[in-house]
C-alpha cells in the first residue's frame, strides 16, 4: 500500500526531549498552584481537579499515599495539595490527562508572553513543508494534551507550522502502547493503517502502531534517552526521507 498518511510523535521525534523535561514540565511545574488559584471557579478547571482527586485517591504510589495521608482522608483537598500531588506527577512521569491538560492551559500563557519557544531538530520544519507540498496528510499523536501539541507547532523556531497539520491526537484516543489506539486514528483519519508511516522513538509504541498495521519508523535522536531501535529501521533525520519511497 502506499503512504498517504505520516503520524508523528513530538518529544525525541520532531523536539527534542531535554525541551518537555528541562523547560516545559519545570515551567508548569513552579506555575501549577498559582494558575489553579486563579482558575479554580470556572467550570472546566473544577471538572480537572475532580478528575485529579479521584486519581489520586486510587493513586497506589507511595508517595501519593503519603501525601493523601497528611490531608486527612475525609478532609477537603485544598489547591495547594493538588498542586503538591500532580508535581508528583511531573516527577513520575505520569501522563494523566488532567494533568496534561492543565500543562496545556499553563504553557498557553507562557507561549503568548514569549517565556517559551519550541526548539524542533533543524531538519523538522523543512521536512513537514516538503510533506505537506507534496499532498502527504499530517497528524500528531503525543502524550501531550491538543492544546499542547498546537501551542508547540505554534511557537516553534520556524514560526506557526500547525496549518500543516490535518490531524491531533492525544491520551483522550486511547493509550500510545495499545494496538487499538492506532486503529482508532487510521479510522478517525479516514485510511487504512497501512496508508501510515508512524515515527516514534519509543518502541512500545511502534510495536503497537505495527500491530496494527502501519508503517514505522525508529526516531534516533541525539539526546534521546533510548537509541535502541530493536526489530525496527531507524531515522535521525528527515531531510532526505520521502515517505512515497516505501520502506
Amino acid at each position: 500500500m502506499t503512504t498517504t498518511h505520516i503520524l508523528l510523535d513530538i518529544e525525541g521525534t520532531t523536539c527534542p526531549v531535554s525541551f518537555v523535561a528541562e523547560v516545559l514540565f519545570p515551567y508548569a511545574s513552579s506555575s501549577l498552584q498559582r494558575y489553579l488559584e486563579e482558575h479554580q471557579d470556572e467550570a472546566e478547571i473544577k471538572s480537572l481537579l475532580q478528575g485529579v482527586e479521584m486519581a489520586w485517591k486510587e493513586d497506589v504510589h507511595p508517595e501519593a499515599i503519603a501525601l493523601l495521608e497528611e490531608q486527612g482522608q475525609d478532609s477537603p483537598i485544598g489547591i495547594k495539595a493538588v498542586a503538591q500531588y500532580l508535581k508528583q506527577l511531573i516527577a513520575r512521569d505520569i501522563k494523566l490527562t488532567e494533568l496534561k491538560d492543565l500543562q496545556g492551559r499553563i504553557w498557553l500563557s507562557g507561549y503568548a508572553s514569549g517565556a517559551l519557544v519550541a526548539p524542533l531538530f533543524p531538519d523538522v520544519p523543512e521536512a513537514l513543508e516538503r510533506w505537506n507540498e507534496d499532498g502527504f496528510t499530517l497528524a500528531v499523536y503525543s502524550s501531550g494534551s491538543v492544546p499542547a501539541q498546537q501551542l508547540l507547532y505554534g511557537h516553534c523556531q520556524a514560526g506557526d507550522l500547525r496549518p500543516l497539520f490535518q490531524h491531533w491526537f492525544d491520551t483522550k484516543t486511547g493509550i500510545k502502547q495499545a494496538k487499538e489506539s492506532y486503529l482508532t486514528i487510521a479510522q478517525s483519519m479516514g485510511t487504512a493503517p497501512s496508508n501510515v508511516l508512524f515515527i516514534s522513538d519509543a518502541l512500545q509504541e511502534l510495536e503497537a502502531a505495527d500491530a496494527a498495521g502501519m508503517k514505522t519508523l525508529f526516531s534516533d535522536r541525539e539526546g534521546n534517552p533510548a537509541r535502541d531501535a530493536g526489530r525496527f529501521a531507524r531515522i535521525s533525520d528527515y531531510s532526505r526521507l520521502n515517505p512515497a519511497d516505501g520502506f
